[in-house]
């Protein structure tokens, strides 16, 4: 019997721990579930014969090296932070590890080490980052053997709520951790465009947007997202002239939430002295100039420059910056106090289903023509905990743990999943769970031409 390790229970993962635990049987797998909250990995492993669920400490170092010594493989879904704690002993046991997160610099520096080893740290195989970099392999690898040359390539990649239940001011609810929304962007950005480097820091991320458009659901805003420029080496595209990522969002929704960035109140880095005393009223008031004869709705409308009656400052009032009432949190920094005030508002309702929406376009020159291609994909979940963003962030992960249990993946080292050999077979099996991408392609006059 082989046994999986699966650390973290969190939001995205119930469509990973269910697959492994419905393919259990079949491949005589145990799957542990461990969580520092015990009663999470229970509610994942329901009971399920071949489940177990624990509770775990990732800095206790005896019961981290107790577990993962007993394991065949180790899924981490642990906060980004952690991995590295899981990798460095995954190396001490020669195990296997698999994540859904960015590779980290220390992550990174194991290559060398796991590959003596003859082991495997498969990282970003989740969504974005995981499947983006698969479909995008996939195009990319065909347009070359076919004897094509890109020279432009654009991925975003949204967590959105479903049309259907898209029923508040800003089109957006939660479909992932929270704070992580709040403090998007705040490391800046940069791609390169039309052979032109670009730099976006924070407080220009938000106004710096471009638009597309999904056969069927209408257009959405993108705004630039991290470094886009590491992924010309892993993609094999080091002299393009232009490579983008981007977060995509309905539209209105980053001009309004760039108000709150010019406010101040994203910010992370300092406490609000006494803000469990303080009314939302206050909070947002304490960022803006005296004056005993102005609102505070007047003085916010008059310091942004929006107009007192816009749709962008009924957004702002119906999310409760002005409310009399309490923040109750203490030693609270300000994007503390702002996550609290958007959770009240931007939560799944029970009855609610989320979508995600991503689309990647290339152009590139073949046999003395330009073509555009644009490869889009749309999932929506199925309920407020089966969301679309747990199974495109579980189902990669676990697919990818059994192809490497079953000896489909033979690769060693600290990967990303940019080679044939391991996105072909997972995105064949992504496929029958509807996740696929549908292409459309035409020819255009030349670059960013139509």
């Amino acid at each position: 019997m082989k046994k999986i390790l699966v650390l973290g229970a969190g939001l995205s993962t119930p469509s990973l721990i269910n697959y492994l635990l419905q393919h259990a049987e079949e491949h005589n797998w145990q799957v542990k579930v461990g969580d520092y909250d015990v009663e999470i990995a229970h509610k994942r492993v329901k009971d399920h014969p071949r489940g177990e669920a624990f509770q775990f400490d990732v800095h206790n170092d005896e019961q981290r090296a107790k577990e993962i010594k007993g394991a065949n493989i180790v899924i981490s879904m642990l906060p980004a932070r952690m991995h590295y704690l899981v990798a460095k002993t995954c190396l001490r046991y020669k195990r296997d590890m698999v994540t859904a997160s960015y590779v980290s610099k220390e992550v990174n520096e194991f290559h060398n080490e796991a590959k003596d080893s003859g082991i495997l740290l498969l990282n970003e195989l989740g969504l974005d980052p995981g499947i983006d970099h698969m479909s995008a392999m996939q195009v990319i690898d065909r347009v070359k053997e076919q004897g094509g040359e890109l020279f432009s390539f654009k991925s975003s990649t949204g967590g959105l709520v479903a049309p259907k239940y898209d029923n508040n001011p800003w089109n957006y609810k939660f479909t992932w951790n929270p704070r992580n929304v709040v403090l998007a962007g705040q490391g800046g950005a940069q791609f390169i465009n039309h052979g032109m480097y670009k730099y976006i820091p924070y407080h220009k991320l938000f106004s710096r947007i471009q638009t597309i458009s999904i056969d069927g659901y209408g257009e959405f805003e993108v705004y630039p997202n991290r470094d886009s420029l590491k992924y010309r080496g892993a993609y094999g595209l080091e002299d393009i002239p232009t490579m983008f990522r981007g977060t995509i969002r309905r539209p209105g929704y980053s001009r309004t939430w760039n108000y709150l960035v010019q406010l101040g109140v994203t910010d992370d880095s300092f406490v609000i002295e006494n803000s469990e005393n303080l009314t939302y009223r206050d909070f947002t008031n304490s960022f803006l100039k005296y004056n005993k004869v102005k609102t505070v709705e007047e003085k916010f409308a008059g310091y942004l420059g929006i107009d007192p009656e816009s749709h962008d400052m009924y957004k702002l009032r119906w999310l409760g910056l002005f409310r009399e009432e309490k923040t109750g949190l203490k030693q609270a920094t300000p994007a503390q106090i702002l996550q609290k005030i958007l959770e009240a508002k931007w939560q799944l309702d029970p009855d609610d289903k989320d979508m995600i929406v991503m689309q990647h376009n290339f152009e590139y020159k073949q046999k003395d023509k330009f073509f555009r291609l644009i490869s889009s994909m749309v999932a929506e979940g199925k309920n407020n905990v089966d969301t679309a963003m747990a199974i495109t962030v579980g189902l990669p992960v676990a697919i990818g743990c059994k192809l490497i249990l079953t000896g489909k993946i033979a690769s060693t080292g600290v990967q990303i999943p940019t080679s044939k050999s391991i996105y072909d077979p997972i995105l064949s099996e992504l496929a029958k769970h509807q996740i696929v991408f549908k292409e459309e392609v035409k020819e255009i006059a030349g670059p960013n031409g139509d």
